[in-house]
């Protein structure tokens, strides 16, 4: 039995090492260990060995199992990275050049991005930033969105686990809900809360809602949002700030309107409308582009600032609308394919 043992571990070494496909050990795992194999074959003749001798010959038929079965685990890494390496192809030379020597570019909505922060920034606007993990007193609550609000519904709005830990982000209300935040509003209730006005502020970012994804619609797409808080500020200045904002954009044959409109954070508010026949795809005299409004007095009291004192106005839109009007594209989810040949146009 010991010799028996000893050649079949001795085979076995030598028909796995020259294995390279699946198919082949598998085989060979049916001939060695399978129901009908050579060494289930040698264990069953356990039952003919005297009973002083099995204990010593039941710890040889184990080592040889064990011997066999590291053979075949070997042999089955040789063979999963022999696959994995006919999926990859042939080792690439690095000293090689690169096939592709064009220069790399911004990405459309980068671009966009970059170009409304310059234009803003010439009139005195600083760009703030916030967290995407935002609070409801942030997101909501001090943005004058009553607890009953559509928007707030989980329906519409990513909400988190109550569970989840995200360290003190809120001193207002410790026990409420975090989300992704529905519009880029939240950072001007953070910047409101730093410090006193006056208060000039851009704040691009992204933004989360439950949209279905279409041509037009994602559950992750840009804003841009502007805010100005200071004494005296008018309907007017915020009339001639998107005036000039556009113009400088979408060049002086653009003109802007404003339509009444509901914000709960804005009294009065405003849909802002552009007309811009001038560039590609826009086949219509005006088309909505974003809202707007002067900050309502309830904001401002909600943050500590006197709206006997100040007055300031707000104003929001969409980033991928923006650059779907400027570069003429009528597909949201171009954005967002990582396409080379959409990407490169932007050059």
């Amino acid at each position: 039995m010991e010799s028996l043992l000893s050649a079949l571990q001795e085979k076995a070494q030598a028909d796995l090492a020259a294995i390279c496909s699946r198919p082949e050990l598998e085989a060979a795992k049916a001939r060695l260990v399978g129901p009908n194999g050579e060494l289930t074959a040698l264990m069953k003749q356990m039952g003919s060995v005297p009973k002083e001798q099995r204990p010593a010959l039941g710890k040889r038929i184990n080592e040889a199992k064990g011997h066999v079965q590291a053979l075949l685990d070997a042999a089955l890494q040789r063979v999963v990275a022999a696959e994995i390496a006919a999926q990859v192809g042939p080792a690439i030379d690095v000293s090689l050049p690169s096939p592709d020597v064009g220069p790399g570019t911004f990405h459309p909505l980068t671009q966009v991005r970059e170009e409304m922060c310059r234009i803003l920034r010439k009139v005195g606007f600083t760009v703030a930033d916030g967290p995407e993990v935002e609070t409801e007193y942030h997101c909501f609550d001090a943005l004058n969105t009553p607890a009953d609000h559509p928007a707030r519904d989980a329906q519409d709005t990513f909400y988190l686990p109550r569970d989840a830990a995200f360290g003190n982000v809120s001193k207002h209300h410790p026990d409420e809900r975090y989300l992704l935040r529905t519009h880029t509003s939240s950072v001007q209730i953070r910047t409101l809360l730093k410090g006193p006005p006056p208060i000039r502020i851009v704040s691009p970012g992204r933004v989360y809602r439950r949209d279905t994804t279409d041509a037009t619609h994602s559950a992750n797409f840009h804003q841009l949002e502007c805010l100005y808080v200071d004494r005296n500020v008018t309907v007017r200045d915020l009339k001639a700030l998107l005036d000039y904002i556009f113009t400088s954009l979408l060049g002086k044959d653009t003109k802007t309107r404003f339509r009444p409109h509901y914000f709960g954070y804005t009294e009065p508010s405003f849909e802002v409308d552009l007309s811009a026949r001038h560039l590609p795809k826009v086949n219509k005299e005006w088309i909505e582009i974003g809202g707007c409004g002067m900050v309502d007095p309830i904001v401002l009291d909600g943050v500590g600032h006197d709206s006997r004192v100040w007055s300031g106005y707000a104003f929001g839109m969409g980033l991928e609308r923006l650059a779907m009007l400027l570069y003429g594209i009528d597909d949201i989810r171009y954005f967002y394919q990582n396409d080379l040949r959409f990407l490169r146009q932007f050059a």
